[in-house]
Formats: C-alpha cells, sequence, structure tokens
C-alpha cells in the first residue's frame, strides 16, 4: 500500500490532500482573510523565486527559437483558449456557472515548466527548449492571461478591471523583476538551496488550492457534484487533453518542426499549470468562485500527468528503435 502512494506523481499527492484538507478544515469567516493574507504573501516569494531562478541568458537564448516559440504561444493561449471558451458555452446548460467559466480559464492559462521539462526529457524532446519555453509562457501569462479571460468572457464574467490590473502587477510581475534584479547576488544561493526552493513552490501551490477549495466548500461545492456535473466535467477535461495534445502535436508536424521541437511543442502545449492558475485564481477571483472556477484546472492537471509519463515512455521507445 506504501509503494503504490509512493508511485504517485507527487503533485497529484499534493493536489489531492489540499482538496481533501480544505473539504474537511476549510477556512472561513475571519479566519480567510488570514489565510489570504498569507496566500498573498506566498504567492509573492513564488514569483520572486521564479525571477531568481529563471537566468535571464536563458531568456534571450530561447527567444532565438521563432520557429518554435512563436506558434507555440498562438497556440496555448489563442488555439486554448478558443477551445476553453467553446466548453465554457458547451457544459454551461450542466455545471454550475462558475465551474463552467473554469474551462474558459483552464484554456487561457500557461503550460506548466517543471512537468513539461520533465517529460520532453524522457521522450527524448529540446531539454533546454522545453525550459526556455515554458518560463517564457509562465512569463507572458502575467500580461495575458487575465485579459485575454476577460475578453472571451465578455461583459458577463470580465475581471479585467484596474484594480485587477494592479493586483496581477504586484503580485506576480513586480516579484519576478525583483528576483530578475537581484540573481547577481542570489544566484549561488538558488544553486544551493534547490530543493528548498522546490518544496517552497510545491507548498505555494497547495496552500492557493487550499484557500480557493475552501471558498468553494462554503459555497456547498460537493452538493452542486451529482453524478451529471462530474460526467459533464470529466468529459469536457478529457475533450480539452485530445485537442491540447493532440493539436499540438499535429501542429508541430504542419510545421515540419525537427523531432526534439515536436516533442517540446506537444508537452509544453497540452499541459496547463496549476502552479499559475491556483495563485492567480485568489488574486482575480472572489473567495467565493475562485474553487469552483479551479476545479476543471485540478482535475485536468491531475489527468495530464496521468497521461503524460505513458506518451513520453512512447515517443522514447521509438527514438531507441
Amino acid at each position: 500500500m506504501i509503494g503504490l502512494f509512493n508511485r504517485i506523481d507527487p503533485m497529484v499527492r499534493l493536489i489531492v490532500g489540499a482538496i481533501l484538507v480544505a473539504t474537511v478544515i476549510p477556512v472561513v469567516g475571519e479566519v480567510r482573510s488570514l489565510a489570504q493574507s498569507l496566500a498573498n504573501i506566498a504567492i509573492f516569494t513564488l514569483f520572486l523565486l521564479y525571477g531568481m531562478r529563471l537566468s535571464r541568458s536563458d531568456i534571450w537564448q530561447g527567444l532565438g527559437n521563432h520557429l518554435l516559440l512563436v506558434p507555440l504561444v498562438i497556440w496555448i493561449f489563442g488555439a486554448m483558449g478558443i477551445a476553453g471558451w467553446l466548453l465554457w458555452h458547451a457544459t454551461a446548460p450542466w455545471l454550475p456557472a462558475a465551474m463552467a467559466l473554469g474551462f474558459l480559464y483552464l484554456g487561457v492559462l500557461p503550460s506548466t515548466v517543471q512537468s513539461a521539462t520533465i517529460y520532453s526529457s524522457i521522450a527524448g524532446g529540446n531539454v533546454a527548449g522545453s525550459v526556455v519555453a515554458a518560463a517564457l509562457v509562465n512569463i507572458l501569462a502575467v500580461f495575458l492571461t487575465v485579459p485575454l479571460y476577460s475578453l472571451f468572457a465578455g461583459s458577463t464574467a470580465s475581471v479585467f478591471e484596474g484594480s485587477t490590473v494592479v493586483k496581477v502587477m504586484t503580485m506576480l510581475l513586480l516579484p519576478f523583476v525583483l528576483g530578475q534584479a537581484l540573481q547577481g547576488f542570489t544566484s549561488g544561493w538558488v544553486s544551493r538551496h534547490r530543493p528548498l526552493i522546490s518544496r517552497t513552490e510545491k507548498g505555494v501551490i497547495a496552500l492557493g488550492v487550499y484557500v480557493a477549495f475552501s471558498g468553494a466548500v462554503e459555497q456547498g461545492i460537493w452538493r452542486e457534484l451529482d453524478v451529471l456535473v462530474w460526467v459533464v466535467m470529466i468529459s469536457g477535461c478529457a475533450a480539452l487533453l485530445v485537442f491540447g495534445y493532440g493539436g499540438s502535436w499535429l501542429l508541430g508536424r504542419v510545421l515540419q518542426l525537427p523531432r526534439g521541437d515536436r516533442i517540446t511543442m506537444l508537452f509544453t502545449g497540452g499541459q496547463k499549470s496549476v502552479a499559475m492558475g491556483a495563485p492567480l485564481a485568489l488574486v482575480v477571483f472572489p473567495a467565493a468562485t475562485a474553487g469552483a472556477i479551479v476545479l476543471p484546472l485540478l482535475f485536468y492537471h491531475l489527468s495530464q500527468l496521468i497521461i503524460a509519463a505513458p506518451i513520453a515512455g512512447r515517443l522514447s521507445r521509438q527514438a531507441a528503435a
């Protein structure tokens, strides 16, 4: 039993654990304000660490691969955003309103960084390209995700207001820029404390999921999740997974990218980041709706981790053959 538990991806255990704790012991009332403040500090710290860790030289080097980066950015924010918009409207008659909007939010989120890089490496892809591409689309997400969400959502669910822009810039962009500016002083510390930084990032993600889902529990999310809702949400996530992975692989073939870059396109283009999505939801959305909005993201993230391993293994065996 313990061996089976240890074989489960750590991020899967982390997300499921945060959901279970939020279900049993949600933060409500005055405690929520304290938890939200702690989450805001943690989010600021997370993006400070992102800025400290991502080398400026890697950014400039990666920017040179236009044949990969330009179509990848268009795919992640454009094609996947449109797919999320379609799923929002397709699932709206059967899902709670905030949960259906979660598909739109999921569609305009950036890719994962660590997961996309790991599976690209296993599959024999362009590892350096994966690192830079995933990192760059996460930087672009600070500027693109909220405006694109508001553009697709229209006036009924728009969040692109002056106060939201200030919050995003203060909580996400400012610490990242500070981290970049401090690289000359912190590079040695970052190299020596990579395990600590990794644990901190995972802790922030868990805290973001916990606080966001606590709001959903307080609003009675489990009473709304009947069999039909589960079927519709799972079907929507499955459709987006097929579109994300299949479409990005076909796009790489149409563009005649080298095999390594096609693999990078596959994993970076098909995955979505809970590391960006959960903290950003706390910044952008009201506490009462954030948990329901991120629920499709949480299920999609768990699903992408499950299917990525066999896909990477198959590609690796094909390369060896």
